[in-house]
């Protein structure tokens, strides 16, 4: 199965030519800055998908020039202020399911474990990817958050995964995620509360790797970076077994996204009301 950045050609464009996403490269620590701007609501919409895909081509075709930027870190953040990202696209979603669109529900779940595994993998380079939360980490945007090497929340961050006040669930690797940091019946109690967890909560658990005082998010980044940098070898041979001990491979995600689309599939009259609610929310977020 062709995954990930395997095989993929973006379309021909100004590697600028972001609506929804800015870049931004400090090479005096060879780091990379994403930060999401979705709109009209912060979500993951197909257009910020494509965009961090074709970012993430973007990052391996440099590594890989003989005389390419050096490129160690990757940073997923938001310029958007108090949201990282509300997750999926519920007013997507909610067209495909009352149209029993099932082709098009997995399209726009493979494009999301996409992004997934290209974090997990770290590019499938000497990379290190870090998620940095500032504010709402919703749905899919946990799960992001989770699919870095590296988590870093502010402490007044919150997060949670709301899918089961209307009926479904994360599916695009949040069980497969928590469960190899936290243990499978933390993992499901989590998924399962449908609450908001405060990210002071979530360092507790050991879902966070670093807690950040409020503000001081970037800089917690760069004092990250700068700790690995004294032992990098060390740093690249932790992530090493980590990769081999617990492994995600892409045919897991898919399964699991397979799951998520027939059960959307099932989603009910009630269901949908509520998850219009949430389509309300993310639109005052934005």
């Amino acid at each position: 199965m062709v995954t990930a950045l395997e095989g993929f050609v973006p379309e021909q464009k100004p590697d600028t030519d972001y609506e929804h996403l800015l870049l931004h490269f400090d090479e005096s620590h060879a780091l990379a800055w994403c930060y999401m701007h979705a709109h009209p609501r912060p979500c993951f919409n197909p257009q910020l998908l494509e965009e961090l895909h074709h970012a993430r081509y973007r990052f391996v075709r440099e590594i890989d020039k003989p005389e390419g930027k050096e490129l160690r870190y990757v940073v997923l953040a938001s310029d958007v202020p108090g949201v990282f990202n509300l997750g999926g696209d519920l007013n997507l979603f909610m067209q495909l399911a009352e149209n029993q669109d099932r082709e098009g529900l997995l399209r726009y779940g493979r494009a999301c474990i996409d992004i997934m595994y290209e974090n997990i993998i770290h590019l499938d380079r000497n990379v290190t990817t870090i998620a940095l939360v500032q504010g709402d980490a919703l749905g899919g945007g946990f799960e992001t958050a989770l699919s870095s090497n590296v988590l870093i929340a502010e402490r007044s961050a919150k997060l949670g995964f709301p899918e089961i006040l209307f009926n479904l669930f994360p599916g695009m690797g949040a069980y497969s995620l928590l469960s190899r940091k936290i243990g499978g019946k933390k993992a499901e109690q989590l998924i399962t509360s449908g609450k908001l967890y405060t990210a002071e909560e979530l360092y507790d658990m050991g879902v966070i790797d670093v807690l950040a005082e409020d503000g001081q998010g970037e800089r917690a980044v760069y004092e990250y970076i700068e700790r690995a940098e004294k032992a990098p070898d060390g740093f690249q041979a932790i992530r090493q077994v980590v990769d081999r001990c617990n492994p995600i491979d892409y045919d897991e995600l898919f399964d699991v996204v397979q799951i998520w689309v027939d059960t959307a599939l099932k989603l009910r009259p009630r269901d949908l009301r509520l998850m219009q609610r949430f389509v309300r929310r993310q639109g005052k977020k934005g």
